[in-house]
């Protein structure tokens, strides 16, 4: 891999990731941007005893255009993009529209106000992972060598971000969907850069520390051995990597990928690893493809979110790890064809979800749907 890091014409940087050492980046942005302005605040929620971020400037964002006037496909044929190269393998740049920044006003652990209404400055790092120039593919039309330049962006992006001061959690995901909220068809996904532990890690790792101290043992690894114990919900069974709905799943088709051997975040994953994750990973978001394709045209694509859950900062060192393991969160909101799962008053108003698909018949289904 070649890494690359240039700036655009507003000041925020851009990183090339190439998979051939030759490739020269040198391509300037030519367009007349002025400096990004950002209004970033955090907000605590004393009943919840979690922070919300305030980012109003985002109104503004770009919001569907059509195909040729895309922002994240290369820049050609006298068209202007984000990315100023006439083509790419992976890049990654400063979101024009973040919500949160390294500028924002005031240090990062600098509250303000007296409670109820303690506030922050927005401070973290929000980033685009274009995976692709094909505006039209998406990543599970990658090649398993086109997901390893992908993981080796995460993985280069995870040790990075987790060096700015005042970080304390970094979040690689992907939306995939205009019924998931995503407004630029182009694939993509995003990575978050946290000044404080995100709520559901925090849920986790509080479990986690209850569990350890009822038994010894760690959580995800006691998981994690239950469900290829008993297989029902196991949907791929690898050497490295194992790929299964939760006993519990939230969603009506939700899949977890674990690393057989538990580490912290991508930076401790060995060859090995991380080579079958690019092939396991392939297989499930084919599989998601297929479950609801009634016509065989490949054009009913399912709509996710892909999370990748990964330790805190302050859990040590990158790739030191901790309690929590690494793992990714699979999941659709589509429940059958033509029908969404939304979250209505017993999930969004007492966050209560009440699946209509077993976790033993998604399972089944995936297993039957395999590319």
């Amino acid at each position: 891999m070649k890494k690359t890091s240039t700036r655009m014409a507003d000041g925020r940087e851009l990183i090339y990731y190439d998979s051939r050492d030759d490739t020269v980046r040198d391509d300037p942005d030519l367009r007349p941007l002025e400096a990004t302005a950002t209004s970033s605040e955090i907000r605590y929620d004393p009943l919840l005893d979690e922070w919300v971020v305030i980012a109003s400037h985002r109104q503004g964002r770009i919001y569907h255009p059509p195909a040729d006037e895309c922002p994240l496909c290369p820049s050609r044929d006298g068209r202007l993009s984000e990315i100023p190269a006439p083509d790419y393998d992976v890049v990654v740049f400063e979101n024009r529209f973040p919500s949160l920044t390294t500028s924002a006003a005031g240090a990062p652990d600098t509250v303000t106000g007296t409670l109820p209404h303690h506030a922050r400055p927005g401070n973290g790092r929000c980033e685009v992972v274009c995976f692709t120039s094909d505006h039209d593919s998406s990543f599970a039309d990658l090649t398993p060598a086109q997901v390893g330049l992908v993981l080796d962006a995460w993985t280069d992006r995870t040790a990075e971000l987790s060096a700015i001061p005042g970080v304390e959690q970094v979040f690689c995901f992907e939306n995939r969907g205009e019924e998931i909220g995503v407004t630029l068809g182009h694939p993509h996904g995003q990575i978050y850069a946290y000044p404080f532990v995100t709520p559901r890690t925090e849920r986790m790792l509080a479990s986690a520390a209850a569990h350890r101290r009822r038994t010894g043992r760690n959580l995800f690894d006691d998981l994690l051995a239950a469900e290829r114990a008993e297989g029902d919900r196991v949907v791929i069974a690898g050497e490295h990597w194992t790929a299964f709905v939760p006993y519990a799943a939230h969603w009506p088709y939700e899949v977890h990928l674990y690393p057989n051997r538990r580490v912290g975040d991508l930076l401790a994953l060995n060859d090995a690893e991380r080579a079958e994750f690019c092939t396991v990973y392939l297989d499930l978001l084919r599989r998601f493809d297929l479950l609801f394709d009634t016509d065989g045209s490949g054009t009913n694509k399912t709509p996710y979110i892909a999370a990748l859950h990964q330790s805190p900062v302050r859990s040590g060192p990158p790739g030191t790890g901790g309690e929590l393991a690494l793992h990714m969160e699979l999941f659709t909101i589509r429940r059958t064809v033509g029908k969404l799962k939304f979250l209505a008053g017993s999930e969004s108003g007492m966050d209560v979800f009440i699946n209509d698909v077993s976790p033993e018949t998604a399972a089944k289904r995936l297993r039957e749907v395999s590319p």
